[in-house]
């Protein structure tokens, strides 16, 4: 069985004559107990082009302190401290367990993984507890050997402090304080691994963000906006796999449908047996993406507004959400499946590939100035057509396609940013706003027709609990379709005619 949990750690070098300085009372109230000397052995492992490692996610198997198999995915950042989603997982050594292979599949795709580097490390240290006796931090001092055919190739010393969802705000900057008056270095979030790998493992990652000159072709321009989107696809896999936050579900749905817009709006510059089939399997991805995240929207809008509802009313509704989180998990699984299949590591192949080089016609070297404003002009001629055609109260399917297109045209204009700057930017902005009502109107549609036929073969009180959420809908749908005519002309038209073409 895996288990996952947030890691919150800080990094600091050590010299040799280093000693752990006494950290009682580093912020009033809090002890420090001593912790029993450890010698952990660890073997980490990557591809041959140290994939994984450059990406910043590590995948080792341990003995002496937590013996099993960790995955660590990084999470980003909280001042000095390094945010790593760690999980770990039983199973021998030797031997990986597919459900953490799975979780760095993304990443390894069709590469094998192998030893990469094997370390031991004595660790010593102490436990901080607050009033409560609770632990607030671990602050361990390693020494570490990098082993290489049995024999010390390399040693290193650094202090980690791991911080607990208890610490208050201003002790890490105390403990920090105290260290480095004892002769700890700078915090340095470098992990164990890549300093044992040395150079190799500080090169870029496979997408590494792309940075364009002061007169960039439109090649250049959509380049920046597949790699963004790939790389945030690849970065919310994990989390889509472990299945407990619906944040994942969404951005990695962001991501597949912002790079599906992109590639519409620079197709004019791609080529077109290249273009069609990745168009395609994007599609093919994101409708079983959609299936799943949709039913986190629909949940997540009922039980907000059931809670609104008087306690006896809101009690109707709990047989209605086992059954549409029936139908996530459905939905989930369904994902999962595809997920785990060859058809999909595929794809992510092709995105990361094509990411890299894009199949680019001739007209892609042109700058960008010249080539991307007119890029750009399509979706937005279609988007205002839409708009146009429409009858004084229009269906809420013409509305639904409206916001499609304004999807489209925010998406191509935050890609024209690196061209046009804030015009593109302001213009990106005001289509957003209307993107969003028309989105609440549509969210509103959807559950409406849910609790609809939910209620179908309902109790008498189901059917209470959903008639006044139905009442909920209308009356947004309503409110939405009152707003969105005056976000439509807010958009401002001279800063539109200024740069798209």
């Amino acid at each position: 069985m895996a288990q996952s949990s947030t890691e919150r750690e800080v990094k600091l070098g050590a010299w040799a004559g280093f000693s752990l300085p006494d950290l009682n009372d580093v912020v009033e109230g809090v002890t420090a107990v001593p912790i029993p000397d450890r010698l952990l052995k660890a073997v980490y492992y990557d591809t041959a082009d140290l994939r994984l490692a450059r990406w910043g996610v590590t995948i080792r198997h341990r003995t002496g302190e937590g013996t099993g198999w960790t995955v660590k995915l990084p999470e980003g950042d909280e001042g000095p401290a390094l945010v790593r989603r760690e999980v770990t997982f039983e199973g021998p050594a030797n031997h990986i367990p597919p459900e953490a292979l799975s979780l760095v599949r993304s990443y390894v795709r069709r590469g094998s993984l192998a030893p990469v580097a094997h370390m031991r490390t004595r660790r010593a240290g102490v436990v901080l507890s607050d009033v409560e006796g609770q632990a607030v931090a671990e602050v361990v001092d390693d020494e570490v050997s990098v082993l290489h055919g049995g024999r010390v190739a390399a040693r290193f010393r650094e202090v980690e402090v791991e911080l607990t969802g208890r610490a208050s705000p201003g002790l890490i900057d105390a403990v920090l304080a105290r260290l480095g008056e004892a002769g700890a270095g700078r915090p340095d979030p470098t992990p164990k691994l890549v300093r044992a790998l040395g150079a190799r493992a500080l090169g870029p990652p496979e997408l590494a963000p792309v940075d364009l000159d002061d007169e960039p072709s439109a090649g250049d321009v959509l380049h920046v906006a597949m790699v963004s989107s790939v790389t945030r696809i690849l970065r919310h896999d994990p989390g889509v796999r472990i299945g407990d936050d619906p944040e994942d579900v969404h951005q990695a749905r962001v991501g597949t449908r912002r790079l599906r817009s992109d590639l519409r709006t620079f197709a004019a510059i791609l080529d077109d047996d290249w273009l069609g089939p990745l168009r395609e399997e994007l599609k093919w991805f994101a409708g079983v993406l959609g299936s799943v995240r949709d039913a986190d929207v629909l949940t997540e809008r009922l039980r907000s507004q059931a809670e609104a509802l008087p306690e006896r009313d809101a009690a109707g509704m709990a047989p209605l959400f086992r059954r549409l989180a029936k139908e996530r998990e459905v939905a989930a699984r369904a994902l999962g499946a595809v997920m785990a299949g060859e058809r999909y590591v595929d794809l992510l192949d092709r995105l990361v590939l094509g990411a890299q080089q894009p199949a680019l016609r001739a007209e892609a070297s042109e700058p960008a100035t010249r080539i991307v404003p007119d890029l750009v002009g399509r979706p937005w001629r279609h988007l205002r057509k839409s708009v146009g055609d429409l009858p004084d109260e229009p269906p809420d399917e013409d509305l639904h396609e409206v916001r499609i297109r304004a999807k489209r045209v925010r998406y191509a204009a935050e890609a024209a940013v690196p061209v046009a700057g804030g015009a593109a930017k302001s213009f990106a902005s005001a289509v957003a706003d209307l993107q969003t009502i028309l989105g609440d109107h549509q969210d509103a549609v959807v559950a409406e027709d849910w609790l609809r036929q939910a209620v179908l073969r309902a109790s008498p009180a189901q059917a209470l609990a959903a008639g006044e959420l139905i009442a909920v809908q209308r009356a947004e749908e309503a409110a939405a379709r009152e707003a969105w005519p005056a976000a439509w002309k807010r958009i401002d038209k001279k800063k539109r005619r200024a740069w798209i073409g």
